[in-house]
Parts: C-alpha cells; structure tokens; sequence
C-alpha cells in the first residue's frame, strides 16, 4: 500500500486522498468521547449513544491507517490513546436487542484496528493487555449470546449474525484464542441460525448465482450480509482457513448474484419468500433489487481475492467495484449507523495487481431440468469464452457443443438424448485454450432407483428391490394385506412411520414419487404420507388433505414461509386404496391421483430439489415433531429417477 501510494498509482491513491481528506475522522486532535456504557436500541429508559462508538473505532482505523502506510507516528498515537480511552471507561453494552448491532460491528472493527497497533513501541503492554480484556469481557461476551438463540433469535437476519461472528473471529486473533475462531468457522459452516453460509446464501441458482437472505428485504442490509460474510473470510483467510472457498465457492455465488442484481442486471429465479425472518415473512425475490445500486465499502476485497489471488471470473463483482471504487470509509458513507458499518477503504488496502495467468475452469457442475442438462462452471480470469465438450465414455473423446462467450456461466445442453454424458469446460485466453476443467456426469434417462413393494409380510424391514439397498426400517409399524396381492406395513397413527437412509434424494432434480394409499382419515394437514429432508427448514412432503382439506404437496429450503405447493381438486378418499404421485420437472411440478393428473404447478423455483439435503427420510411421519402420523397403508412405495409420462403413471 505504501508502495502504491508513494508512485501516486490508481486506484490506490485515489482511496488514500479520501482517507487523509477525511478531516472528521483521519486528523490530528480527535478527542474521543468514551461512555460508561453503550446503548443502542431505545429500552424505554436511556437513550442511545451508539454514535459514539460508531465514530471512535472509525477514526482510530484511519489514523492506524495512516500511520501504517505514512509511517508518521503521531496517527498511531492518536489510534493508541483512542483505544486506550474505551478500554479505562467501557463496562458494557445495552440498550434492546439492537445493542448486538455494536457489540458486533464496532466490535470486529476496534480488533482489526488493535490488531494493526499491537506491535507499535508506543502502546504500552499493560494497554494492550487491558484492550484485549474489554474485547473479550465485553464485546466477545455479547458476540458469543448472539449465536446461542438466547437473547437473538436464530431467525434473525443474516446481518445479526455474522456480524457477531466477524466481531468473535477478531477477537480470537486479536488475543490469541483458537477455541473463538473455532467457534465461528464451524458456525459458519454448520450453524442453526442466519450467520451460517448456508442460510446466508440459501439457494444457488444456474451459473452460481446465489440468493441470499436478505434479499428480499433492501440493498442496504442485504450488501452489508455479504460485506460481513466476506470480512469473516478475509480474517481466517489470514489465519491460514479457506472459508472463502468453502462449498464451491459459495460467498462468490453470493456476491455475483448481489452484484448482477445491483448492476440492474436481471438476476434469475422466480418469486421466492425470504427465509427464517421473524420481520418480513412477506419479503418476496419480487422486491429483492428495490433501490439497487446503492453504494457500500468492500467490493475490491472480494473482487481481488477471487480474481487476483485465485485467478477465478468474477465479472459481476468486477463492474459492480468499478462502479463504487475509489471507497472512502467510516462516516464517509453518512453520519448514521449506516456510515459505519464497514472499515472501508479496500480499494486502498485491497486491491491487487492483476494475475498473470488465470486458473482452469473449475467446479463445474451438472443437473437435469425439464429434461435438460443443465451446466454450471467457475470461470477463468482473462477469459474471452468457454467450450462446452461432451462424451459418452468418461475422459473422452469430447466433442465441442457449444462456445459460450456471455458472462453468466451456464448452459443447458438440449440435444441430450436419453443415456449417460460426460462434459468438461475449457477457457478460450488471449495466450490459448487452457486445460480442462473437472468433468462431469449426468443421467439423463428415467430408471428405477427406490422401490420397496412391502411383500415381507413379517419383520422390521423393508427390502429395496431397484438394486440400490435404499431398504426401509419399520418403527412400531406392522403388516397388513397389501394392495391387489402381497403385504402392506401399517401405520397406526400414534407413533409408527417407516424410516428410509440419509441421502435418498441427494443429486435428484427430475424426479418422480408414486405409492398406493390407504388412508383411515384423521388429521390430514399434519399427517404425512413421505416427508424427505433435513428438518423443519428444508423438505418435502404429501399430506392427505392440507389446510383447506384438499391433498397437498410442499417443498421449501426455508421452512413454512416459503413453501411451494402442488395441491390437488379433493382430499384423498378414506377407507380406501388410492394411487398418488408426484413429479418436478424443472419448475414444473405435477399432482397424480389414480394415474389422472389433478394438478399443475409451473411457477416452481427450478430444480429446487438440489438445495435439500434428505438426511430424514420417513414414510408416515413428519419434519414437525408436533404433528400427527400418519394413519393407514401404504404399498408399492417408488421413486425413479427422471420424470414418468401420464401414461407411464397410469400404469402404475
């Protein structure tokens, strides 16, 4: 930074000049105003006086800054005696729930600005020692409520989350306690609540789009998730953890997405409510970009990582810096809250001279939709277009099928007949076509994969006959005369249902679920015929009779709230054996009753399969510990792979 400063080269200087013109916060002479305590969120009592905070950590990173690129120490000696001023004064934070706002955003910045001053001469150890106390007494403590659901719903905003989580990992670094950047990497990964990626990025759609959370609700917050979510992987990134990589990459999947979407680039996918909110429940992907554009500081963070440290595409992100670079940083972007909730400044502290040469396609991934192959890939830096190859033995011979010069990464190869494919991606660069990319295999044509014709009569299991040992396990259930011929298991409607392996459904898009039912009546919304997911966020079910007594299927990736449904003309008959299927094809999914198509629903979120992890697969029993069983038979249970035509189902 002070190489580039020093050559006046853009744009890093161009981010300087508004840092040291940042008289209200980069000058000599700012006189911090430390509380006894932080309110934020009126409680009826004490008003707030976050701002303070908010206006303190500000201006101790800008004169760090200062000092560490101009080497005049007179700013880390102003940085110092801010810190020193909180760390003698703060014993703690309140006000209503928005306190956790500052204990997490100005939280994570007063580390990261201790961080860069922890080895100048000029702050003595005790100081040192006394500031990393109030980060872990105070700060920490507060950061550590946000995740547990205690004091915040875990259905909060995504915001809520990760920034307490980008406060914790700070402070683990910052006093050296691995047990603290424990804690949010493996929050990130697998956490209960909104800070965790994969509720923060709920749903990848086609050329690695990925939907975020907030979403649906403005650009303000919905940038500052992905701002926060990328500080959180800038910091263990320097503690030598890949988060930024984690899942295939999946916070550039955000980003692109946010970015395209700000860029008034329309962004895929239909009509989706927000997920877990307990605020905007009716927050729909119809108002996901209202006031896009909107300005925020980090963009040459994610950019530089993804581009010039890894030599990936990331031409969303790219236009979207360009469009908001140079960046300025606390209280540049407004005197509110607002204008504080990033450090800022990354097109100085960020950005990267570009790569020389940029990585091989990478993560290519392959799905059937409405019956088409459809392909995604992580581009290449300095790539002009991309070749699609397929084959039809794995490593080749590949034929080009298409060259794809947009930069949206997909394609959906339609000439695909029924068989097994195998495709790879190449990049096309001004030095030549670059190796190739993974490969991968799709099956396109429709076979059997679980079939349990329930004919054992007796014992606790179910054999699969399809081959692929998807056997069932009977819980409290029995056997019964079957449909036509054979046994059937019996479920009574208290505490029997049939359990089925974790997986089932994993790598499915297209797909087809059939049974005979023979339903003895009872609660028919709450009970369940199947009910395939991970809990009660993500599933898929057949109810008998849903909330307005007709037969229902829902699926959703985010609980109840954004449930999409297929629902049929009547209930299911009672006493009485019936056949029902189920198909989804793309965005298309299609209710069967007695082989009869009975209902239509061609505005699903395509292939929205793909984002359920079927880790509880039941047969009788729901996601919804609360509900009922389900009371009756149920014989000939199949699911097969790809879409059956009426005719086909009639059969059935």
């Amino acid at each position: 930074m002070a190489e580039k400063v020093r050559l006046k080269a853009s744009p890093w200087v161009d981010s300087w000049n508004i840092l040291i013109g940042n008289q209200s916060y980069a000058k000599l002479g700012w006189n911090p105003n430390p509380q006894v305590v932080v309110y934020r969120g009126y409680d009826g009592t004490h008003p707030e006086n976050y701002i303070t905070l908010c206006r303190d950590a500000a201006a101790a990173y800008a004169c760090a800054l200062r000092w560490k690129i101009s080497g005049d120490t007179a700013y880390a000696n102003q940085a110092v005696r801010i810190m020193n001023s909180w760390s003698s004064t703060l014993t703690t934070i309140g006000g209503t729930i928005d306190g956790f706002l500052a204990s997490g955003i100005q939280g994570y910045q007063f580390a990261n600005t201790a961080e860069i001053m922890r080895n100048y001469s000029g702050w003595a150890a005790a100081d040192f020692t006394s500031f990393q106390t109030m980060m872990l007494n105070i700060f920490y403590k507060d950061n550590h409520q946000g995740l547990q659901g205690s004091l915040v719903p875990l259905t909060v905003y995504s915001n809520w989350q990760l920034c307490c989580m980008a406060s914790m990992l700070a402070i683990g670094v910052l006093c050296d306690k691995q047990p603290l950047v424990d804690e949010v990497v493996n929050y990130f990964k697998s956490g209960a609540g909104n800070g965790c990626v994969y509720q923060t990025v709920n749903y990848i759609h086609a050329g690695y789009l990925g939907q975020t959370q907030e979403s649906g609700r403005d650009q303000g917050h919905n940038t500052l998730s992905l701002m926060l979510l990328t500080t959180i992987c800038e910091m263990a990134w320097n503690q030598g953890i890949d988060l930024y990589g984690f899942d295939n990459n999946r916070v550039l999947a955000a980003a692109e997405y946010v970015s395209r979407g700000n860029l008034n680039d329309p962004v895929t996918g239909t009509p989706f409510t927000m997920p877990f909110a307990p605020y905007a429940n009716s927050n729909t992907f119809d108002s996901a970009f209202a006031g896009s554009g909107g300005r925020r500081a980090g963009w040459a963070l994610i950019y530089h990582h993804y581009v010039n440290r890894k030599g990936l595409a990331a031409p969303y992100t790219g236009q979207f810096m360009l469009a908001t670079q140079p960046e300025g940083g606390g209280g540049y972007y407004g005197p509110n809250s607002g204008g504080f909730d990033q450090l800022g400044y990354t097109t100085l502290t960020c950005t990267r001279d570009p790569i020389a040469v940029g990585a091989v396609p990478s993560g290519l991934n392959a799905y059937v939709s409405g019956g088409n192959v459809v392909l995604s890939w992580w581009g290449s830096a300095h790539a002009t277009s991309y070749n699609v190859k397929r084959a039809t033995v794995t490593g080749g011979p590949y034929t080009q099928i298409t060259n794809i010069t947009t930069d949206l990464l997909t394609y959906a190869d339609t000439s695909a007949t029924a068989g097994t494919y195998f495709y790879v991606v190449t990049a096309v660069t001004p030095s030549g076509e670059t190796a190739k990319s993974n490969e991968v295999n799709v099956d396109t044509a429709v076979y059997l994969r679980t079939y349990l014709p329930f004919n054992e009569g007796s014992g606790a299991t179910a054999a699969d006959t399809s081959g692929n040992a998807h056997k069932g396990t009977l819980v409290n259930a029995a056997w019964a005369t079957g449909h036509l011929s054979g046994s059937a298991v019996s479920l009574n409607g208290s505490n029997a249902y049939v359990s089925l392996p974790g997986g089932l459904l994993d790598g499915f898009t297209d797909c087809t679920i059939a049974a005979w039912v023979y339903w003895k009546g009872g609660n028919g919304w709450q009970q369940r015929i199947f009910d395939f997911g991970s809990g009660t966020k993500k599933y898929l079910y057949l109810s008998p009779s849903g909330t307005n007594g007709i037969l229902h299927f829902g699926i959703s990736i985010c609980g109840p709230v954004g449930e999409q449904t297929i629902v049929g003309t009547a209930a299911l008959p009672t006493n009485v054996w019936t056949h029902v299927a189920v198909t989804l094809s793309g965005k298309t999914g299609t209710l069967y009753v007695n082989g009869v198509a009975v209902s239509l629903n061609t505005a699903m979120l395509d292939s929205q399969l793909r984002s359920i992890s079927t880790s509880q697969n039941w047969l009788g029993r729901s996601q919804f510990s609360a509900d009922p069983y389900f009371n009756g038979l149920i014989d000939e249970f199949c699911i097969y792979n790809g879409v059956l035509t009426q005719t086909q189902i009639a059969v059935l």
